[in-house]
Order: structure tokens, then sequence, then C-alpha cells
């Protein structure tokens, strides 16, 4: 919801540091499973219940996710770097609940399944809308230097990294923010089926 407002103060703090990894050499796409990496880590410390430690490792790897990209801008974009990009961050957002279902699972993995569930339904629309718009040709004015069509919603990147925070400082309130924020992408499931069927339209 606010990510299209964010990006401008995004990129021009995190320009210097791509810059940096530039004149290292470093490539986006190296950045890009760094950054994933990284977030792998964050399972095992989630499902032993360290959780300001995995917090510590979830906003490196969301440091990394949007440094790829100003590497990328300042180098060269490829689809196979936007591919890689997506596809592993949809794979890092599903750790973050999977490793709460497996600190307390009594407690948390009902809720856990929920907001996975919750995740598809965004994440499907997401990338079925993108693949059908590049097909027409279509493009979001309000994230140009994305390298899909970006679709945003009630929940987007902003909303789940503040969500996964949440979940670290207060993991005893873990299901019912799960709770809420599945609601919410539904809400966004909902409405990009709206806008997908009134845009797409033959």
């Amino acid at each position: 919801m606010i990510d299209a407002r964010i990006l401008p103060l995004q990129h021009k703090l995190l320009l210097p540091i791509a810059r940096q990894l530039v004149r290292l050499g470093i490539h986006a796409d190296q950045v890009s499973v760094i950054g994933f990496v990284i977030g792998v880590g964050a399972l095992p410390l989630l499902a032993t219940q360290h959780y300001l430690w995995a917090l510590v490792l979830i906003l490196a790897t969301r440091l990394l996710d949007g440094v790829d990209g100003q590497v990328a801008r300042l180098t060269q974009t490829t689809d196979r770097g936007a591919f890689l990009d997506i596809a592993l961050d949809f794979m890092f957002y599903a750790l973050i609940p999977l490793g709460f279902a497996l600190a307390d699972s009594s407690a948390n993995a009902l809720a856990a399944a929920v907001l996975l569930a919750a995740f598809v339904g965004t994440g499907s629309s997401f990338l079925a809308f993108s693949l059908l718009a590049e097909k027409r040709g279509l493009h979001a004015e309000s994230f140009p230097n994305k390298g899909i069509y970006y679709l945003g919603g009630l929940t987007e990147g902003a909303e789940t990294i503040a969500l996964f925070v949440a979940f670290c400082l207060w993991p005893h309130l873990f299901a019912p923010l799960a709770y809420g924020f599945a609601v919410a992408c539904a809400l966004t499931t909902l409405i990009r089926w709206l806008q997908g069927w009134r845009l797409l339209v033959d």
C-alpha cells in the first residue's frame, strides 16, 4: 500500500551502498543470492525462539533485497535478475511463518498455515497479472523501475516486513497478528482479482 511512496527515499538511501558494491565488482544476482541465504538463516533462529537475532537477519536480507535492484540499474538489468529477485522474495516470505510454527506448533501452527494460504493468494494473483500484463505491454507507472509489472494492494512489501518485525518483537502475539494480516491479504487478493478481471478484458 505504501511501497510506491517510500521507493524514492529507499533508492536515495541505498544508492551509496550499491555504488560501493559495483566498485567491488559484485553483481546484482550475487547480492540477491547472498541476501536470500541470510534470510534462510532466520528460520532456525525463529524455530529455536531466538527472535531478536532472527530479526537482525530479516532486516539484513531486506536491506540487500533493496540493494540488488540498485546494483542492477547501475550496471545492467536482466530478465534473469528480475526472475531471481521475485522467486527468492516469495520463498523468503514463506519461511518466516514456518519458523514461528516450528517455534511453538500448538500456539502458532494454524495461524501460520492460514497466513501462508493468504500469501499464496496475494502471490499468485500478483504473478498471474504480471505475466499477462507483460504479454499485453502494460506498465505500472507507480513502479517504473521494477523488472515485472508490480500490482499493488493493501499488503505489499513494506507492510509484510513490518509484520515480520512485529512478530519478532512480540512473538506471543504471532497468532492474532497473523490472522489479522491474513484478512488484509485476502482483501488484497480480491482487489487484484477484480483489477485483473477489469484490466485484462479482451
